[in-house]
């Protein structure tokens, strides 16, 4: 997957699903947010990154609730 495949939708679902299990103001959600918004391709990577920086367990949960 390249790091602009990931659509403007599952980037604020994945936002809000990491504002439940983080906290609102963790750099991740803004970063997912910022990019959910604008869809630039360098708020993407930059959100991607961080997300990727994530723990296993807290992308799993983020991803397990969107699918849900």
């Amino acid at each position: 997957m390249d790091e602009t495949g990931i659509d403007r939708e599952t980037m604020a679902g994945l936002a809000c699903a990491l504002a439940f299990i983080r906290s609102a103001d963790d750099p991740t959600v803004a970063a997912l947010r910022q990019a959910a918004e604008t869809g630039r391709a360098a708020d993407v990577k930059k959100a991607r990154a961080l997300f990727l920086k994530l723990g296993a367990a807290d992308r799993r949960s983020a991803l397990n609730a969107l699918m849900d």
